[in-house]
């Protein structure tokens, strides 16, 4: 990946339904070389798909809430059940595997505290070998890109 397939996956994160044109005069290229290195950047999985960016407020889950989660054994099947589980579950958004005294951190999106009560009660209490859910609540947000740092090639 070189200096223009950057500059190609910058314009998309940031508008991802630029047209070839279009994005060909963002980043210096005529359109033939553009859209070749695009499908290439498609093809090789580098770009895994385009998305809709939704307000979470304006579509009714305007709470953002982290949980930190600790499991009571590391054994492969435990790890493998709980993100199995995890996996299934429409409110996770995000999980992450931390170092640290926790062993995930989730994002989930909800309603309202009781929404997310009833979230914790009858989907995340049903996986087995939790050991500890830890929550934070976020009640603003600084800075939220979808746009990857640039680099040096």
């Amino acid at each position: 990946m070189d200096k223009k397939d950057r500059l190609i996956i910058k314009a998309l994160q940031e508008n991802g339904r630029l047209t070839n044109q279009d994005l060909a005069e963002r980043v210096n290229l005529s359109p033939s070389p553009c859209l070749r290195r695009t499908r290439a950047l498609e093809a090789s999985g580098v770009i895994k798909g385009y998305t809709a960016i939704v307000d979470e407020q304006a579509f009714g889950l305007p709470i953002t809430v982290f949980v930190r989660i600790r499991l009571s054994e590391h054994t492969g099947a435990a790890v493998q059940t709980f993100e199995e589980q995890v996996r299934s579950l429409d409110q996770i958004l995000d999980c992450y595997v931390v170092t640290g005294s926790d062993d995930y951190i989730l994002r989930v999106l909800t309603r309202d505290l009781a929404d997310y009560e009833r979230f914790v009660r009858e989907r995340l209490h049903r996986i087995p070998g939790i050991s500890s859910i830890d929550t934070s609540f976020a009640y603003g947000t600084v800075k939220r890109s979808m746009s990857f740092p640039q680099t040096d090639v």
